[in-house]
């Protein structure tokens, strides 16, 4: 069984992951909580906590052996610097010195060109930031760019592809299942992808064709 980090488990993606991972057989989920009280709602659960603020130490976060992480933690606009970016730069620097074996990024559609939208300029360019830095770190990693998020119940079933030249959505429920595969060990390494809701199974998107046309 697998330790897996969780950034962000108290969030609405952060809690699928989460308990996508305690339902499985392969891994432990650790959730990485920002405040004390919200340890019960995991405690209750049965699932391991830690606390660690992404914009303080995140050292302690790895208190316990951690063997992969996945960052799905955001600031909901509030503070794209210090927590979607030099959060996740912490987390990421962590990681490398815990030699983690791997780091699942939750980004967004349109981090790679933040200019090219106004409104989530400062959004995307903080992702667009966390995202190379990702890249340019000796860790092994997975980065998925999902389209506009949704919270609905999912379908399973996504499309993936490099770069999409469309705009679209996707549930929270359908990303929390990518991500999760993407911990897997036949999943390749360093690479980034985007995610819309489509047609095609998520473990069967992940592992399929899809992936040769991905960025390695």
């Amino acid at each position: 069984m697998k330790n897996i980090l969780v950034a962000g488990a108290n969030g609405t993606t952060g809690k699928q992951i989460v308990n996508l991972l305690n339902r499985s057989d392969h891994y432990t989920p650790i959730a990485m909580v920002r405040k004390q009280e919200q340890v019960s709602y995991f405690k209750d659960k049965g699932i391991q906590t830690v606390v660690a603020d992404l914009e303080q130490d995140v050292t302690k976060a790895f208190s316990k052996q951690i063997d992969e992480v996945v960052f799905a933690a955001g600031s909901g606009g509030k503070n794209v610097i210090g927590v979607d970016q030099e959060g996740a730069k912490k987390l990421i620097d962590a990681a490398h010195e815990n030699n983690v074996s791997k780091f699942v990024m939750l980004s967004s559609m349109g981090a790679d060109n933040p200019e090219a939208n106004s409104q989530l300029q400062e959004y995307l360019k903080a992702k667009h930031n966390a995202d190379e830095y990702l890249k340019s770190s000796d860790l092994n990693y997975v980065i998925v760019r999902p389209g506009s998020l949704k919270n609905d119940d999912g379908a399973g079933k996504i499309e993936l592809k490099n770069h999409f030249d469309k705009h679209g959505e996707i549930s929270r429920a359908d990303v929390a299942k990518t991500l999760v595969q993407c911990l897997d060990d036949d999943v390749p390494n360093n690479i980034t992808f985007e995610i819309l809701e489509g047609a095609t199974l998520i473990k069967r998107a992940v592992f399929g064709l899809a992936l040769t046309e991905v960025e390695v």
